[in-house]
């Protein structure tokens, strides 16, 4: 049976990025605004006026400081507070797969793979920028994947919330096992800001854009250097915690099609104290499966949604407070970006491990979803 690795990963980074002063500032301008557009209904007690945020609140409440985008100025108009990307025609590169296409340049460089060997790709994201074409067959066509393949490339698209990398990494990893194909390129491209309500206060911070891409091949085909994947485990559990009620069958429903749920919603208390047992739990299970220890795990790149429930989950397998060494964190300056979070950790947190060197990528999120994939240093 081949031995599934990642050979390499990639990151495509926005140019813009919006610290926790300018979201304030921009959301207490319109807070301001729209109480005194509302002043007689407040004053009459048949509305709460808006309370304003701070960076304070933020930063207790996620860790977050700071955050990439890919439309800036539209989200700190209070006018707006949305992103504003201009209609692409059908013949240009769509916005996700252009992002996605410079991830996978990243991912490829770094293993000295050229596409065209590459067998298939899959997108597996949070939110798809239409439903089909697949963005996946999209990048696969930018890329040229598949051109010197057996298989002549083929790509399809995924979503399991926050946790589709973790979930395309098993796929991928199963289809090397079968010996299905030798590569298969992985890319996470989330726009995130484009479901948040920039204009709720308790989730306003949360999203950041970014693109991901992981490079998941047969070992006996991959660069010398590259990550063994030891062991994957998957588990959901539905939940209504967390989620976003857009979706095509909203023209069916006008009287509703501005609702608050048509972008992100969530209650956070419940999904922490729910959450991290069950990611606990996971990766415990998945640990004891493959003997191994926990005091042998050099590292976590972990999802990178709230500061908090990562100490808590790292703690609860470790044993221990886990030092940034140990639990790198990138939520600081990249805020949540879902289904890429624990492999932009990965990407920047991973080149020091020496040979032999086990760690494991986690996600979890909506669904509930989580998956964890187990990796160890090669020469």
């Amino acid at each position: 049976m081949n031995v599934p690795v990642i050979s390499a990963t990639g990151l495509f980074v926005p140019d813009d990025s919006i610290s926790n002063d300018e979201l304030v500032a921009s959301f207490n301008r319109w807070a301001d605004a729209d109480n005194a557009a509302n002043r007689e209904a407040i004053e009459a007690g048949g509305r709460e006026p808006v309370a304003h945020s701070s960076v304070e609140f933020i930063e207790k409440a996620s860790g977050i400081q700071s955050r990439y985008v890919m439309s800036k100025a539209s989200i700190l108009d209070p006018a707006v507070m949305a992103p504003r990307l201009p209609e692409r025609a059908d013949d240009e590169l769509s916005i996700l797969a252009e992002m996605g296409v410079a991830a996978a340049h990243d991912a490829l460089r770094k293993a000295g793979r050229a596409a065209a060997d590459v067998d298939a790709v899959i997108v597996a994201c949070s939110n798809l920028e239409r439903p089909y074409p697949a963005i996946a067959v999209e990048i696969q066509a930018a890329l040229g994947v598949g051109a010197n393949s057996p298989t002549r490339g083929f790509g399809f698209d995924m979503n399991v919330a926050c946790s589709s990398a973790t979930f395309a990494i098993q796929i991928a990893a199963d289809f090397v096992r079968a010996g299905t194909v030798r590569s298969v390129l992985i890319v996470n491209p989330e726009i995130c800001s484009g479901h948040l309500n920039f204009r709720d206060r308790d989730s306003h911070f949360i999203f950041g854009d970014v693109a991901t891409a992981i490079l998941v091949e047969a070992e006996d085909f991959a660069p010398p250097q590259h990550w063994r994947i030891l062991g994957t485990r998957l588990s959901t559990q539905f939940s209504n915690n967390i989620r976003n009620n857009f979706g095509f069958l909203n023209r069916a429903r006008p009287e509703s099609s501005d609702a608050p749920d048509r972008l992100f919603v969530q209650q956070g208390r419940k999904v922490f104290k729910e959450v991290v047992p069950m990611v606990a739990d996971l990766i415990g299970a998945e640990l004891e499966h493959l003997s191994i220890a926990p005091e042998n795990l050099r590292r976590l790149w972990l999802h990178q949604a709230n500061a908090g429930m990562n100490r808590l989950i790292a703690h609860k397998v470790l044993g221990h407070e886990a030092s940034e060494d140990e639990s790198p964190t990138v939520l600081d300056t990249f805020a949540n970006t879902s289904s890429a979070g624990s492999i932009i950790a990965f990407d920047r947190h991973s080149a020091d491990l020496a040979p032999g060197d086990i760690g494991l990528i986690c996600s979890f999120g909506a669904g509930y979803s989580a998956g964890c994939v187990v990796v160890r240093k090669t020469a």
